[in-house]
């Protein structure tokens, strides 16, 4: 039973030990063990803050690249949608262009079909005109062809002529 009931002696000076170690690391260890736990606890709260602060400053560029996101969708948009619309003006243009330039072809297709038409008109009064006086020459050749004929015509046209 030894065991269990401790020696005052030893008790004594356990605690006299104690007291000495207690005493130098309370003057040479305690102050560098605090300051070196006050300087962690310092880093640590600083790391803390700093991750608060990465936290805060991603989420802010976060929303800033949604934000951008957005408004390049939106630009993206405005530029398809410029594009569609410049298509189908330069479409409607090219349409207006093709019917003007058809109506000018016809137009002009027609000017010039009626100018053929009165040419080839002119053309056939022309030679009818030419047939007919070859023809009169000719009938009047035959009936003119003695001198007496002649001057009887000759006669009767002038009397027509003072008549009128």
């Amino acid at each position: 039973m030894d065991l269990l009931n401790p020696a005052l002696g030893l008790f004594v000076i356990s605690l006299v030990i104690f007291v000495i170690v207690f005493l130098i690391l309370k003057k040479f260890a305690w102050k560098p063990i605090l300051a070196t736990l006050k300087e962690r606890e310092d880093s640590i709260s600083d790391s803390i803050a700093t991750a608060e602060r990465v936290k805060e400053e991603m989420a802010q560029m976060k929303a800033e690249h949604e934000h951008v996101l957005a408004e390049a969708k939106a630009e993206r948009s405005k530029i398809l949608k410029e594009a569609k619309d410049a298509k189908e003006q330069i479409i409607n243009e090219a349409k207006a262009q093709a019917q003007a330039e058809a109506k000018k072809i016809i137009h002009d297709a027609s000017i010039a079909i009626e100018n053929q038409k009165m040419a080839a008109l002119t053309d056939v009064k022309n030679q009818v005109g030419t047939l007919v006086i070859e023809v009169a020459e000719k009938v009047l050749r035959k009936e003119l062809s003695d001198k007496q004929n002649q001057e009887a015509y000759i006669r009767q046209l002038a009397s027509e002529i003072k008549m009128n």
